[in-house]
């Protein structure tokens, strides 16, 4: 194994029913994820609890916390115990009546190496987080750490190739996102894997598109609406992708795994000579991409 490869792991887990429940599991898994040699941890998003976006309540507020904060520490503290560097997922308190869906990173010594705010907020049935979440102000800044310049953005993110390419040019050497998503249990068995498909492909085509691997951390489980609504079965399929889109690791679709994969972080400089999408940008006919819509 060459000094450039890297063991990753992901945690797809369901929800346990608490914060506490929740990162006592947590905890478990990296250790046993660091027991196997992994030197980078990726988490779920808003892994410290169920999906709540699934209803508008304000009551779902107090599920907030700062950053630092409460889970920040006990996290930073779990990184420094296993030698891990950790990505994490929070709903950030940033203020009374201003809240974000966000990420943060941890080096192996436990530091708060940074975080990023998620940029794109969907709302949509099943997924109201523009209730909860003001968009992302921190931009799309890489986070060094000592395994690698680190690309994080959050599940909704993934469908924006802007953002992907944007984390890319400022050097990530792999983008890593956090998600939550999953099928209608009323919709169709075609439409289903049509779903699921679309995600995959938007994720192989981000790692082709920049020439860098992606690692993709998804929840798992059937989660109830508190609506009464059919709620959500999230289709697990975390994965790992080489920088041709290639799987170097996938996870199954309805149960907790703990995902490791091995990551040749040399292999995308040979990739990008070969396919130099970098060197063959148009950047002097790109303008328009500012506008919301070519009328």
């Amino acid at each position: 194994m060459s000094a450039r490869t890297l063991k990753a792991a992901l945690i797809q887990e369901i929800d346990h029913g608490s914060a506490e429940a929740n990162l006592t599991v947590i905890e478990q898994r990296v250790a046993e994820a660091a027991a196997g040699g992994a030197r980078l941890v990726l988490l779920q998003e808003l892994h410290n609890g169920a999906y709540f976006c699934q209803h508008e309540s304000p009551a779902e507020f107090d599920r907030a916390e700062p950053i630092p904060g409460p889970s920040t520490e006990r996290l930073s503290a779990l990184a420094a115990k296993h030698g891990v560097v950790l990505v994490a997922s929070l709903f950030e308190r940033r203020a009374a009546g201003l809240y974000h869906n966000t990420a943060v990173v941890f080096e192996r010594d436990g530091r708060l190496l940074g975080k990023y705010r998620k940029m794109h907020i969907p709302d949509d049935p099943g997924f109201y987080e523009k209730f909860y979440f003001t968009p992302g102000d921190l931009g799309f800044e890489p986070i060094d750490t000592s395994i690698g310049r680190l690309g994080v953005l959050v599940c909704w993110d993934q469908w924006y190739p802007e953002a992907a390419r944007l984390m890319a040019l400022a050097g990530a050497e792999l983008l890593v996102y956090p998600t939550a998503i999953g099928w209608d249990p009323d919709d169709t068995e075609e439409e289903k894997a049509r779903q699921r498909q679309a995600w995959l492909l938007s994720h192989r085509g981000h790692a082709v598109a920049n020439g860098i691997p992606v690692l993709s951390c998804n929840r798992t489980g059937f989660e109830p609406s508190p609506l009464g609504a059919s709620g959500i079965r999230f289709w697990g399929s975390s994965h790992v992708l080489g920088p041709q889109g290639e799987y170097l690791a996938e996870a199954g679709l309805d149960a907790p795994e703990i995902l490791i994969a091995d990551i040749d972080l040399a292999r995308s400089e040979s990739v990008r000579r070969m396919w130099p999408f970098l060197r063959d940008r148009r950047i002097d006919a790109y303008a328009d991409l500012l506008k919301r819509y070519r009328d």
